[in-house]
């Protein structure tokens, strides 16, 4: 790996840890319009999603709120610091995205320049233990979108 590449590592690995000391959007949504809990029985994690859609279909509010280990946090928060004002349609996409780089390691599923900070999330596909964990908020957001009362799961 050239110094580049260990530096772009280094700033994702700081990413996430950003995020997982100081989640954004932590804590119950007034008045959400959609909810979803997630849990990965494997490692723990337990988060609940919250989101406000619009009537012009964007999600102008998110947060959540739950427990789990640092990369669950941090997947959480960078959820949420992404999907706020995007259309429902254009998050869902971002969770396929998401969920497929994550778990297929597919490099062909780029993202898009206003969603780079996701790709900090990449580093996980190196400890397949550790999926469940960081894709755990995308499923609940998959749910929450679908208006799926049935808690988003890992397994």
């Amino acid at each position: 790996m050239n110094e580049a590449a260990h530096e772009m590592q280094d700033l994702y690995r700081e990413l996430v840890l950003d995020h997982s000391r100081n989640p954004r959007h932590f804590g119950r949504l007034k008045d959400p319009t959609h909810t979803a809990d997630g849990i990965n029985p494997l490692c723990g994690d337990k988060l609940k999603l919250y989101l406000r859609v619009n009537a012009a279909g964007e999600i102008e509010s998110s947060s959540f709120e739950g427990t789990g280990c640092a990369i669950s946090v941090a997947s959480a928060s960078l959820l949420t610091d992404t999907v706020t004002g995007l259309p429902v349609e254009q998050a869902r996409a971002c969770s396929a995205a998401v969920a497929e780089r994550l778990t297929t390691g597919d490099r062909a599923l780029e993202l898009a320049a206003n969603l780079e900070n996701l790709r900090a999330l990449d580093g996980v596909r190196h400890y397949p233990s550790r999926v469940k964990c960081a894709t755990l908020a995308w499923h609940a957001l998959h749910s929450a979108l679908n208006q799926d009362t049935t808690p988003a799961t890992t397994e």
